[in-house]
């Protein structure tokens, strides 16, 4: 009966006007821009559809598995650039290239940062209305346990993702507060990371400006606000969010990188899951 519920609802999802505007799945050089039904969409829609559905048992993950890379201190760093599925394949592939990481020591996690609500369970949107990460205040983020020394190299990876106008990827989909730009590092504005920031804005062509983020922020294009780490900690997401396959239809992961949610999972590297699961505990069209 669930399933036959699912179809439905996808049925009717596949008929909506609504449409974000994409043109391929490589958000770094754009050259055009089409109307397309994306996965955010189907995904949006199926989230809105369960809010009638029996709940099954899925939830938040805490904290994230340490990471040691040889004596060098590591520090938690997350970077906020609209829907967080297609950012985190951008740094897992980061830290697969720039620290040779192998699948249980990748530490990019999708997830939420940014609010004023840090005292409390913090969830994607949910049928229970726990902990919504939205009205807490808080954005779309992926979160990584990194060498200090590398921070500035893991900035411009960041700043890659942003097109020569200093638009996100997915700038003319996903709007508002929940997906607006932001870089929390320990200490904020004035900790010596900050300068690191800049330089590797300027390096990959300085397309944006930044403001010290007061939590709740507004969603600017071409801004990013730099959150102190301790002041707006990160807060892991579902496990069905990560590992997830791009916000475009089109954007298809493989599925070694798919299945890098279940491996940490069972490796009792994922975290412990305590939000509920607002979208059936099932894939949608191979989400």
């Amino acid at each position: 009966m669930l399933l036959s519920n699912l179809l439905s609802v996808l049925l009717v999802a596949a008929s909506i006007g609504h449409c974000s505007a994409f043109s391929t799945p490589a958000p770094r050089t754009p050259k055009h821009q089409k109307k397309e039904l994306s996965r955010r969409d189907i995904f949006r829609t199926v989230v809105s559809a369960s809010l009638a559905a029996p709940l099954l048992p899925l939830a938040n993950a805490q904290a994230l598995d340490a990471v040691i890379d040889g004596d060098e201190e590591l520090i938690d760093v997350y970077f906020g650039c609209g829907c967080f599925w297609h950012v985190q394949h951008e740094f897992v592939q980061a830290e697969k290239k720039i620290l040779k990481r192998d699948d249980l020591s990748i530490t990019a996690r999708a997830g939420y940062a940014g609010g004023l609500g840090s005292s409390q369970q913090v969830c994607y949107h949910n049928a229970k209305n726990v902990g919504d990460y939205g009205s807490l205040g808080h954005a779309e983020v992926v979160a990584l346990r990194i060498p200090a020394s590398s921070i500035e190299i893991f900035a411009q990876e960041y700043f890659k993702l942003f097109d020569d106008k200093g638009n996100r990827p997915d700038q003319s989909g996903d709007r508002g507060s929940e997906y607006r730009s932001l870089i929390g590092i320990p200490g904020g504005s004035k900790s010596p990371y900050a300068n690191k920031i800049i330089s590797a804005s300027q390096a990959v062509g300085d397309k944006l400006d930044f403001a010290v983020g007061k939590g709740n922020d507004k969603d600017v294009r071409k801004l990013s606000f730099i959150m102190d780490t301790a002041q707006f900690p990160f807060f892991v997401g579902e496990q069905y969010h990560q590992f997830h396959d791009g916000f475009n239809l089109n954007e298809n992961y493989p599925s070694s990188y798919n299945g890098l949610a279940a491996k940490l999972a069972t490796a009792g590297k994922l975290g412990e899951n305590t939000c509920p699961n607002g979208t059936f505990g099932i894939g949608v069209l191979g989400l």
